[in-house]
């Protein structure tokens, strides 16, 4: 099947259009070729506020888990500023993610085929997708990594707020006090790992930054990553007869 091809054969209707396909693609023959929306302008600016604040959030942690680290202080004006900061800033990336996950739980649910796939590891890794089961918008990988991210999130969240200094730590006892600051550093160090592992398949994943910088995929990375999800995107985009 040419993805291409098929693009090109639908009637698209005009108001649908500008949804679905843009003239977003540089061609070897110097003319544009049409994209696929994949993120709008609003997914894209709150998946951006929510890793400048995993980042800061992530540097100004690291400042106050380990003396080694106290360097990154400077980074917020110095140890009392960070101590400040940083439960801010982390509040702020939790606020964020809410947003951000209001939007695409729905696609993050896990299916029969989303197991398949994570059975099937050694083709993933072996980009032999060909093998796997169509995958609709998100893949099960990225699945995970949303479900670590709401539980981490969750528990810094929770075991943040019982030692910050001076609102709230002061109404617990110092052995709750030990356990949240230990349980808070364990789930950083999850997402820390986790958000890594989210950069690195999508730097593996060639076109995925450009979906979330530009928010536009090619029709042919779309049926060869998300095939599900583009048939999805083909059926909205062919306008309704007139017995539906």
């Amino acid at each position: 099947m040419s993805t291409s091809g098929e693009v090109g054969r639908i009637d698209l209707d005009p108001a649908r259009r500008r949804d679905v396909l843009l003239p977003d693609v540089p061609r070897p023959d110097g003319r544009i070729g049409e994209a696929i929306v994949r993120y709008t302008a609003g997914e894209r600016t709150n998946h951006w506020i929510v890793a400048l604040a995993f980042i800061l959030a992530a540097l100004s942690g690291l400042a106050l888990f380990d003396p080694s680290f106290f360097w990154l202080s400077t980074l917020f004006g110095g140890g009392p500023w960070t101590r400040v900061l940083h439960p801010f800033i982390g509040l702020l990336m939790v606020v964020a993610f809410v947003f951000l996950a209001a939007n695409v739980h729905s696609g993050n649910r896990m299916t029969a085929a989303d197991w398949r796939w994570i059975a099937q590891w050694r083709d993933v890794i072996g980009n032999r997708e060909d093998r796997l089961p169509e995958v609709g918008r998100y893949n099960a990988g990225q699945k995970l990594v949303f479900a670590l991210q709401i539980l981490c999130l969750t528990v810094l969240l929770v075991t943040g707020f019982l030692f910050w200094r001076p609102y709230f730590a002061g109404n617990f006892p110092i052995g709750v006090i030990r356990a949240a600051v230990l349980l808070h550093a364990i789930f950083a160090f999850v997402l820390i790992m986790t958000i890594i592992v989210h950069i690195y398949a999508g730097i593996w994943v060639r076109g995925s930054v450009r979906a979330m910088t530009r928010g536009t995929v090619t029709p042919g990375w779309a049926w060869k990553h998300h095939r599900a999800w583009f048939r999805e995107v083909l059926r909205a985009a062919r306008p309704r007869s007139g017995t539906d």
